[in-house]
């Protein structure tokens, strides 16, 4: 049986992580999450490919190849999760399982941060933990992609 395959999508300004106020993100890179996210799926036994943009439309293109290509989507839209419809309707469209994850907790940020449009068409969300938010996205992914097999 072929290995299972996992797209993970950032979005908007998750390329500036380490420098972009670190005391909501943290010091971690887009680069040290992508080689925890890599450990992560070999140990898992899954493979991944990441993409990062700050394009929607650069986005919902990838989202729209992954439906040929992968079992499932990680994606940490940003700032898109909050009015981003074109996002949201590529996901429901490409009808794979799907995890939502944030880095920082956005319930506890501004107002305007605790709605998701974006949630409505995910398997679920992951916020508030950093770095373990992508892992554990990962891990639900597979814990979900497993229930399919049976």
């Amino acid at each position: 049986m072929a290995k299972k395959s996992v797209l993970v999508l950032h979005g908007p300004n998750i390329n500036l992580l380490g420098q972009r106020e670190p005391d909501i993100y943290g010091s971690l890179t887009l680069e040290e999450i992508e080689q925890a996210l890599a450990e992560r799926a070999s140990k898992l036994g899954i493979l991944i490919e990441c993409f990062q943009s700050n394009h929607e439309g650069a986005l919902v293109d990838r989202i729209q190849m992954a439906v040929n290509s992968f079992d499932a989507i990680l994606i940490n839209p940003a700032a898109f999760s909050h009015y981003s419809y074109a996002l949201r309707d590529a996901l429901s469209a490409a009808g794979l399982p799907l995890v939502e994850v944030h880095l920082s907790n956005v319930f506890a940020r501004e107002p305007f941060r605790h709605h998701s449009v974006i949630s409505a068409v995910a398997n679920g969300m992951i916020c508030g933990l950093g770095l373990q938010s992508y892992l554990l996205g990962l891990e639900a992914l597979v814990k979900v992609l497993e229930k399919q097999q049976v």
